[in-house]
């Protein structure tokens, strides 16, 4: 192990891990993705402006009387009304330790995810289990379909090891992968479940289904065909903007090549996420990627599968995550979080904390702290050990503390432990038996599906049905500007050149749910029956529902129609 590897805490497929030479962070070469230079994020990172005290009220006061604060805070509270909301803004297996403790204690806790909670419960449903084939699959791969996924800007680091294979790209906008792929397919959003179908359809058309492959483990491919041909083939052109020839020439592109599928995010930000999800891996299952040497499909996995979780959390009750209501709780501990940005519904969000008492516990300051009673720093990471285990491959990053700390900060464990003991609540377990394990366990996370089960049905109502002449479909894609709301968020809206509408113009952009402002930019990247608004934006979220999808109590952000006009 190198004493001085850091490990990357940003919420990022990539998993990068540097080290940490002369006072300044380069890439460990020896890591199997990070490769020979760290990415645009991890250098923001590195110069963000930290939190270096502790606040109360907009006042600045020592680390040890902020904690006694919250402890008094916390002990002349009712346990059931106290909200625990953790984010994904600071990442590693020694940050789960706070969780532990607010369950012990009895907190209300969060459940679903902001995030990625409706294609990862479609994946489950099918197959069991949420694990990505290893990174050897994907390089000797022939074809990559990046389905909702701007692979070379999530995933940069992954995106060079493959960088020249062919390269397929479905999604809405004309992304920095689609630029660099050899075939785009620009869906209307909200239809990749009858894309799905419909290249299942031309599967069979063209003798591409692994009949003998799925017959060893799946179950239900018969429903599944039936589902994709109970309509008309010419039928999936209008609804998915996809033309048929351009599924002639997805069929032949795919022929006889090993094929890894690539899924992101945007394709279950809708209620029935789940069930899109499952659509896209029984398509995947039908022509035979899984349980193969070479390809595959790729999601956001469950970076924990295989491990033993070292802090146990039980709590006693739970509240959606999109849905929840901040102005119910007396307390709210917001921890490596932005809700104010991220969240979605953000005019009930900032109501809600308005009416609370609320701790913010993170690294820097962003638009939460404003609404925050108390501010607690958590140590940086340079500060502090960890490990980042990755939920886009296979590979681990170890975090070394490589110098003292700077700031009147806390370690997440520390803090834990500091509430445990004034608690009278048993102790967690030691740090450094906690970190070894993480270190020293590379758990089995076999790719290999012993059973599957295709979608039998898929009972979605559609954008399109609802979408009247004068509205817009919302999307909320990455950008290589910044990370959801970390970083130099870009604000503006974006719209075809043909929206009518000139360009610097200020719009006001509605939805049943609220409205917001923003400067317009034209972009031909941009299909023209959407408007779209990069994820972190600060106003974006005043159009998105608060409500939770279908299947796995998270969050829905696309799940919305809205309408442009000049302010």
């Amino acid at each position: 192990m190198n004493l001085n590897s850091v490990a990357c805490p940003l919420d990022c497929y990539d998993t990068c891990e540097a080290v940490y030479e002369d006072g300044k962070c380069k890439p460990n070469k020896k890591h199997p993705t990070t490769g020979s230079k760290l990415c645009v994020n991890f250098g923001h990172l590195l110069n963000e402006t930290v939190l270096e005290q502790p606040f109360f009220n907009n006042e600045s006061l020592e680390l040890d009387r902020a904690l006694s604060m919250l402890v008094e805070k916390l002990k002349s509270s009712e346990a059931q009304n106290v909200l625990y909301y953790k984010g994904s803004g600071n990442l590693g297996v020694m940050q789960s330790a706070p969780k532990a403790f607010f369950a012990s204690y009895g907190a209300t806790l969060t459940r679903g995810s902001l995030c990625d909670g409706g294609g990862g419960e479609g994946l489950e449903q099918g197959r069991g289990k949420v694990v990505n084939p290893p990174i050897e699959n994907l390089l000797n791969a022939d074809v990559i379909i990046c389905w909702g996924r701007n692979f070379s800007v999530t995933s940069s680091h992954m995106y060079e090891l493959v960088k020249d294979k062919t390269f397929i790209t479905i999604d809405p906008i004309k992304t920095d992968m689609a630029k660099k792929s050899a075939l785009h397919l620009q869906i209307n959003p909200k239809t990749d479940d009858e894309l799905a179908l419909l290249l299942t359809r031309f599967a069979y058309m063209n003798d591409l289904e692994d009949e003998a492959s799925f017959q060893e483990y799946a179950s239900g491919a018969d429903w599944f065909f039936d589902l994709a041909k109970s309509r008309p083939v010419v039928s999936y052109e209008a609804t998915t903007g996809v033309t048929l020839k351009e599924v002639t020439t997805f069929m032949e592109m795919i022929q006889n090549k090993k094929v890894a599928i690539m899924v992101g995010l945007g394709v279950q930000k809708y209620y029935e996420g789940a069930t899109i999800m499952r659509c896209i891996d029984s398509f995947a299952a039908y022509i035979g990627v899984h349980n193969k040497e070479a390809g595959g499909l790729w999601y956001l996995s469950d970076s924990m599968y295989g491990y033993e979780k070292q802090f146990l959390a039980t709590p006693k009750k739970r509240v959606d995550i999109p849905s929840v209501n901040f102005a119910d709780y007396e307390v709210v501990f917001i921890q490596g979080a932005n809700p104010v940005i991220s969240a979605p519904n953000t005019k009930r969000v900032i109501e809600g904390l308005k009416k609370s008492f609320v701790v913010y516990f993170g690294t820097t300051f962003n638009e939460t702290c404003e609404y925050a009673n108390l501010i607690i720093p958590s140590t940086m990471f340079l500060e502090k050990e960890d490990v980042r285990i990755s939920y886009g491959h296979e590979y681990k990053a170890v975090s070394n503390k490589v110098r003292e700390k700077t700031t009147q900060s806390i370690t997440e464990y520390e803090l834990a432990q500091y509430l445990c003991n004034a608690f009278n609540l048993p102790a967690l377990k030691e740090e450094q038996s906690v970190l070894e394990y993480y270190r020293n366990t590379t758990p089995e996370r076999s790719h290999i599906l012993e059973s599957f089960e295709f979608v039998e049905e898929a009972d979605i109502v559609h954008l399109y049905e609802e979408k009247e002449e004068h509205e817009y479909y919302l999307i909320t894609a990455k950008t290589k500007k910044c990370l959801n709301s970390q970083f130099k968020t870009d604000d503006n809206v974006y719209m075809n050149s043909s929206c009518g509408i000139n360009e610097g113009a200020e719009v006001t952009i509605s939805s049943s749910y609220g409205q917001a402002s923003f400067i317009l930019k034209h972009s031909d990247d941009v299909k023209e029956n959407c408007v779209l608004i990069y994820a972190g934006a600060k106003n974006v979220n005043h159009l998105t529902s608060h409500k939770s999808d279908e299947a796995s109590f998270s969050a829905m952000y696309q799940e919305v129609l809205v309408t442009v006009e000049l302010s």
